[in-house]
């Protein structure tokens, strides 16, 4: 019987080979089928967002354009309904957004136990995600108005005098909020019901085995592990929120006066009067505060991870 030995020099030779072969990664797709894909994704979003950067720094019209630096940026926030716009479009991104995660939650929970009509009510609850949001403002400035409308009409019957919900200073933005969470609630609603009914159920079994209450069991289990739900939620309400216009000038166009502009609508409003180029360094400092506030708060939420 024979025996055949491998050389050390053959034997280093194939290592390397060996090693090369197996950190050799297997594409089952040409790195080509990516270009359409980076065409569109250039056209529609880089391209504009570069141009949006020049045009910023330019008094421009439809004909022509002259370079002014950083005018439009200093003009910007001499505005005088700026910082009121500022402080409304953070005051109404966090309003909105914690009443979605708190009542997205809440509706998560009642639509996962065993409830009678439950397919049907988590239809009634994503229903008005579906609506047109002009649509929504609409109605509901009819349904608020403070003379006719039903909402003051329907608190009359109880002998409660309704306030003006869209044209007191005091309540218009708050008023917009609360549509605004009417609407998008079924969003969030939904992605914590996808979260819920995706933690194992062992967990739940287990809890209930070790004597935990429903409050124990929400708080120490069910509440812990829809932590990647609660960080979409929090995440797609608030760029919502921060970017939010059209339920606002549907429903009071920034008003009255200027109680509930928020930056977008500001921009709009210089875009109205001609201003093309600053309102285009608003689309800019938008962006900017979009980002700024979004990326570390979406850092700071995934930082920490459910210990399974």
């Amino acid at each position: 019987m024979t025996t055949t030995s491998v050389k050390p020099q053959e034997r280093s030779k194939a290592a390397p080979a060996a090693s090369a072969a197996g950190s050799k990664v297997y594409r089952p797709y040409s790195n080509w089928f990516f270009l359409p894909s980076a065409i569109i994704y250039s056209v529609l979003f880089l391209v504009p967002t570069f141009a949006s950067l020049y045009f910023s720094l330019t008094r421009w019209s439809l004909f022509d354009s002259k370079f002014v630096g950083l005018d439009n940026f200093k003009l910007f926030f001499q505005e005088p309904a700026l910082v009121k716009g500022f402080t409304n479009t953070l005051i109404y991104a966090v309003v909105t957004s914690g009443s979605k995660v708190v009542l997205g939650l809440l509706l998560a929970v009642l639509l996962t136990s065993q409830i009678v009509a439950r397919g049907y009510l988590r239809s009634v609850v994503f229903f008005p995600v579906l609506v047109s949001t002009i649509g929504v403002g609409l109605t509901f400035t009819v349904l608020m108005n403070p003379e006719r409308g039903l909402i003051n009409g329907a608190l009359s019957v109880v002998g409660i005098s309704g306030p003006g919900w869209l044209t007191d200073p005091k309540w218009a933005l708050l008023s917009v909020a609360a549509v605004d969470v009417w609407k998008g609630v079924g969003l969030a609603t939904l992605i914590y019901i996808a979260g819920i009914v995706s933690i194992p159920r062992e967990y739940i079994e287990a809890a209930r085995v070790d004597g935990a209450s429903s409050w124990e069991t929400f708080r120490r289990v069910v509440l812990p592990l829809s932590r990647p739900a609660t960080v979409t939620v929090i995440i797609l309400s608030l760029i919502g929120g921060l970017r939010s216009f059209d339920l606002i000038w549907a429903m009071t166009q920034g008003g009255p006066g200027f109680t509930s502009d928020v930056i977008a609508s500001v921009i709009y409003k210089q875009y109205q009067a001609g201003f093309y180029g600053l309102s285009t360094a608003g689309n800019v400092v938008l962006f900017i505060t979009v980002t700024a506030i979004v990326l570390p708060l979406s850092w700071f939420l995934n930082r920490k991870e459910v210990d399974m």
